[in-house]
């Protein structure tokens, strides 16, 4: 009498590759290497049922290109860091003088519409309410950060491309003086 086989499942964990689908220590000791090599901090690979990711930690993470905006070939836009607060005059910065606006939202901030063009503003710059300072991505979607209060702009609190959270301090402006 013929045995009844029941269907396969999808319950059941998937199969591991075939032995010969692995790789060597020794070809991902080079995929490893080779991340060291060119400065990259993650490569992944998937063939015939078998995926190797290899991902590099402690390092700071590179700035993504603006997928959105161009090719892939093109290199992101740079800010100045803000320079320590050490390094400006002591009663410069004083908090009180000082407008901060903060991020609406959880996001990736950006310093300029494209990775060639220049930074929307950078500290020194006189800004004007409703001026745009920032894109700030959110799930794709690219939301303009406008000035809420006209001045100079003394310091930018984030880097291009990092991300940020909501009410993290993006910019600080001293006001413009009333007359």
């Amino acid at each position: 009498m013929p045995v009844k086989r029941k269907p396969p499942t999808t319950d059941k964990p998937p199969r591991a590759p075939a032995a010969d689908n692995f790789i060597p220590f020794e070809q991902v000791q080079a995929l490893i290497d080779l991340l060291e090599e060119r400065g990259l901090e993650e490569f992944e690979l998937e063939r015939e049922g078998l995926r190797i990711r290899v991902k590099r930690r402690g390092a700071a993470a590179p700035a993504p290109v603006f997928e959105n905006y161009l090719a892939p070939s093109a290199e992101p836009a740079r800010v100045e860091p803000a320079p320590p607060a050490a390094a400006v005059a002591e009663g410069e910065l004083r908090s009180e003088d000082l407008h901060i606006i903060k991020s609406p939202i959880v996001g990736t901030f950006y310093a300029a519409p494209r990775p060639d063009a220049p930074s929307f503003v950078q500290p020194g710059d006189e800004v004007a309410v409703g001026q745009v300072l920032c894109i700030i991505e959110a799930m794709k979607l690219m939301n303009e950060i406008e000035a809420d209060a006209a001045g100079e702009i003394v310091r930018v609190y984030v880097e291009n491309a990092q991300p940020v959270e909501y009410g993290e301090s993006l910019f600080a402006i001293r006001p413009s003086k009333k007359k």
